[in-house]
């Protein structure tokens, strides 16, 4: 897929773990687990913001695309 998900690097860089962020946006650290590995078909645009907003970033930082 031509589609990075760096929520893994954006994590790391801001010193959150995956548990407080699952907790803030509502959502099973399992389900999590599977947005940070790319693993998902889609994302709804409230989790989205939920994301960028608990860890104080934009879309862009969480999703890359990549020409393959």
């Amino acid at each position: 897929m031509p589609i990075d998900v760096r929520l893994s690097v954006m994590l790391a860089e801001r010193g959150v773990s995956g548990r407080d962020l699952a907790e803030h946006i509502g959502i099973t650290q399992a389900n999590l687990s599977l947005l940070r590995q790319g693993k998902v078909k889609g994302i709804r645009f409230e989790t989205l913001e939920r994301i960028c907003e608990f860890l104080e970033c934009q879309p862009g930082d969480l999703l890359r695309y990549r020409s393959e």
